[in-house]
């Protein structure tokens, strides 16, 4: 007779009596009615686990649905394998290649056996959404195995997967977690659903060469995300996913090998060549823009941990190869007084509310700096909360340019009475390309929290846990003043590396590893420990006193 123990549940805020080897879906059978959602997902002991998770031990769970942060990426996930089943069922000898996370979905290709890219047309991508509707109401058990590597890399091997090969030869785990779906095997680095019937939301849109693969809308409850154009940020994307191509790096298995194969160096010197050359482009244009007498006032925008502020530093220095004077100001330090700061719904200040700034002060400056006048800066001391007025006078002079740094850089509200001609506004975030698999793609937003747990302990002696805490927040803010006017901009620079995460490995693990297990935020950290264990790491000292990436390492060259 199975052992009885006591879990205690979160959403009914109660302990439940269980037997030995019960799982967390028959603790939800058993709380049918009074756990209000419908779960895809469980945190036990503040750790995502699927629901068949068996459990031997007194825990603390809390059912999740897709509502969640955590909820959703199991959702996702699972669509995805289901996609993967419905290509290989509807276009046999045909891969799938997630490419990218942009325009409210994930952005897919097909390939033939060749390598060769298939074009999508609306009859393929009806098809492919016919064949998910009947895999979803077949309601097909995602099973969960976990074998020896050698035999999971023979079993990819033989789906020809062998990015997922290559993945797991670098790896070198003894034993690999893999799902079955209806005879086919996948891996994905995260839970999944129980089965196909809790996945039902869903569309397949074409998209230039391929199709947007559409998940729930988290905010609309019961309806599928809607797509959205992002013609220029595709753009960003998909050249870089061409040098991926040129240098043989598209997935972590194939850096890995680069890194086995002392290849780093040149992989460094190539990836830190492109961010010259990109850059070099922006300011080629805005030396083109300053001989017809426009683009005085550059403005360079972005999500947290983008790299906003070296990229300001080195474009700037790509300016004056151009014979133009850059002059930098922060929009910083045209906040309000910490009492005028607008709250968020917590109550707590709102530092990233458009109106945390003076936009009235800041337009008249710039429309005196274009009439060639002198200006005196504003100063915001941070530790009193308000401005302080000193002696900082600033003209701009014959072909000086003024470059302005601040996430609201892209909104048309923040230069309302400035002529358009006038500015050039550059968009920076780092628009991840390379994959973990063909099906496993790497989030930006994760890409860009490490780089902040990284750099917030290392300048402002913040804990993973604290920077974890605060990152919805941050995100919210995004959404709302940052990521709706990407596409205003006339440039958009990709500020990852190839290799960076290689490198943030070794600073980014021990503070992870510091997240208490109490702490809700240790599944986050948990999820980003197995995220950084697919790669090989990359020694920091090859990384240049030039390079972005120094921003968040230390040891810069740049004065920041």
């Amino acid at each position: 007779m199975a052992k009885e123990i006591e879990i205690y549940c979160i959403n009914v805020g109660s302990y439940i009596a269980v037997e030995g080897g019960d799982t967390p879906a028959d603790v939800a059978r058993r709380l049918e009615g009074r756990l209000m959602l419908s779960p895809i997902c469980a945190l036990v002991n503040n750790k995502t686990e699927n629901l068949d998770f068996p459990i031997y031990g007194p825990k603390q769970i809390e059912f999740l649905d897709y509502m969640s942060r955590a909820g959703l990426d199991v959702y996702v996930r699972s669509l995805c394998m289901m996609t993967y089943k419905a290509v290989t069922d509807c276009f046999p000898g045909y891969s799938l290649r997630i490419e990218l996370s942009i325009a409210k979905g994930h952005y897919c290709r097909l390939y033939d056996m060749a390598g060769k890219m298939v074009m999508m047309d609306e009859e393929m991508c009806r098809r492919l959404k016919e064949k998910l509707k009947e895999i979803s109401e077949a309601d097909l058990i995602f099973e969960r195995k976990e074998m020896l590597t050698k035999d999971v890399i023979e079993i990819f091997r033989s789906q020809g997967l062998l990015d997922k090969v290559s993945l797991l030869e670098s790896v070198k785990d003894l034993y690999t977690t893999y799902y079955l779906l209806d005879g086919l095997a996948d891996s994905y680095y995260g839970p999944l659903a129980p089965s196909t019937g809790h996945i039902s939301l869903f569309d397949v849109v074409p998209a230039k060469s391929g199709f947007l693969l559409l998940g729930p809308d988290p905010s609309a409850p019961g309806k599928v995300m809607k797509p959205i154009s992002q013609p220029k940020l595709y753009k960003a994307f998909t050249d870089y996913l061409d040098f991926n191509r040129v240098i043989r790096v598209s997935n972590v298995g194939e850096l890995n090998r680069a890194i086995e194969e002392r290849r780093t160096a040149d992989l460094i010197n190539v990836a830190e060549a492109m961010h010259d050359k990109l850059l070099g482009r922006i300011s080629d244009e805005i030396a083109r823009r300053r001989e017809r007498g426009e683009a005085g006032i550059v403005l360079l925008a972005g999500p947290s941990s983008s790299g906003k502020t070296t990229t300001c530093k080195r474009l700037a220095i790509q300016l004056m190869t151009n014979c133009i004077v850059p002059k930098m100001i922060s929009l910083d330090d045209y906040f309000v007084d910490r009492e005028h700061t607008p709250r968020d719904e917590s109550g707590d200040y709102d530092y990233e509310h458009l109106h945390a700034l003076d936009l009235e002060r800041f337009n008249s400056d710039l429309q005196a700096l274009l009439r060639g006048e002198e200006i005196n800066l504003p100063t915001y001391s941070f530790e009193f909360g308000r401005r302080i007025e000193k002696e900082r006078p600033l003209r701009l002079d014959g072909n000086d340019v003024l470059l302005i740094e601040g996430i609201h850089g892209l909104n048309p509200e923040l230069t309302a009475s400035i002529p358009q001609k006038d500015i050039y506004k550059v968009y920076v975030s780092a628009l991840t390309t390379l994959r973990i698999d063909d099906h496993n793609w790497i989030s930006t937003s994760d890409n860009r929290l490490l780089r902040r747990i990284v750099r917030d302990y290392k300048y402002r002696h913040t804990s993973a846990l604290d920077t974890i805490k605060r990152w919805p927040s941050v995100r919210r803010g995004e959404e709302r003043w940052i990521f709706p006017f990407q596409e205003n901009a006339d440039a958009m620079f990709n500020s990852s590396l190839i290799f960076e995460i290689g490198v943030m490995k070794e600073y980014a693990e021990p503070l992870l590893r510091d997240v208490p297990h109490t702490a809700r935020e240790y599944a986050q950290a948990y999820r980003l420990l197995r995220f950084l264990n697919y790669f090989e790491p990359v020694p920091a000292e090859q990384v240049p006193t030039t390079s972005l990436l120094r921003e968040f390492l230390g040891g810069s060259s740049f004065k920041y």
